[in-house]
């Protein structure tokens, strides 16, 4: 039982690293970002790293203080979702949508740095011996996915705008 406490608690530091490290890195391409789409994508990104990060340090002072795994909220927050922050910054923006190089390679890495946390997370959910852990690992890996989802969103966007509006607004193209 120790054993597993010691195990949970390192998983629980690195995790809360790499919320911090997924927040500094959202921030700073938030910066860098060439349009408001963008800005408002990894702002967001930044605020759901936070989120997690603020569960993480919950659950690591319980575990630390053998209280054990505490009852955390796992529901997501309503009306948070990317596509409806977003979709006015896209109707401004259209088919005009600038991104250099260097933003389409900070979203390749940030899709990177999202699947590595799904991943991690899966991994502490298949570790997890008691069922609250396991729906929490469950619930943080299915919104790393929402997050690797809405940066490949934006990755299509910014590479092929008219080919993304094509795609999500479902026009015709024969004319009718």
């Amino acid at each position: 039982m120790k054993e597993e406490q010691s195990a949970i608690i390192e998983a629980l530091k690195y995790a809360i690293q790499m919320e911090l490290d997924g927040k500094k890195f959202y921030m700073l391409a938030g910066k860098d970002s060439y349009n408001r789409v963008g800005k408002e994508l990894y702002s967001w990104l930044a605020a759901q790293e936070d989120r997690h990060r603020e569960r993480f340090e919950e659950i690591y002072k319980s575990m630390a203080e053998n209280r054990g795994w505490p009852a955390v909220d796992i529901s997501p927050v309503k009306g948070q979702k990317p596509g409806t922050l977003f979709a006015q910054a896209i109707e401004d923006l259209g088919t005009s949508v600038k991104a250099k190089k260097s933003e389409i390679e900070a979203t390749k890495k940030a899709m990177e740095m999202e699947i590595k946390s799904k991943d991690f997370y899966r991994q502490q959910e298949d570790k997890s011996t008691a069922e609250a852990e396991k729906k929490f690992f469950n619930a943080i890996a299915s919104e790393e996915q929402g997050h690797y989802l809405a940066l490949v969103d934006y990755q299509e966007y910014i590479s092929d705008p008219t080919g993304w509006f094509t795609r999500t607004e479902h026009h015709l193209l024969d004319g009718a």
